[in-house]
């Protein structure tokens, strides 16, 4: 059975940095590439950022390029995203995937 399973979400100031979890179970974690996607208040789901299963390739969103930044261990069968210089607009529930498969995902609020 597939697991993703997000933490390191909470509450930040503006220009403040996060960085969140993914622990991956249930599937050969290298195989595979993965990706973090979100979802602002009242909003859809957009994708934030995607990584190659070999790690060497990586892409962003335009509104994230240049502040967050992906990774895996994947010997830790974990999933990375460190989030800096975040603004009010990076307010959502964040999720890791596989294919088509999210984990319950992590909350990140940036607020003064």
């Amino acid at each position: 059975e597939v697991q993703l399973v997000e933490s390191g979400g909470g509450l930040v100031q503006p220009g403040g940095s996060l960085r969140l979890s993914c622990a991956a179970s249930g599937f050969t974690f290298s195989r595979y590439p993965m990706s973090w996607v979100r979802q602002r208040p009242g909003k859809g789901l957009e994708w934030v950022s995607s990584i190659d299963s070999g790690v060497a390739i990586t892409s962003y969103a335009d509104s994230v390029k240049g502040r967050f930044t992906i990774s895996r261990d994947n010997a830790k069968n974990t999933l990375y995203l460190q989030m800096n210089s975040l603004k009010s607009e990076d307010t959502a529930v964040y999720y890791c995937q596989k294919d088509a498969f999210r984990g319950q995902g992590t909350q990140v609020t940036v607020s003064s």
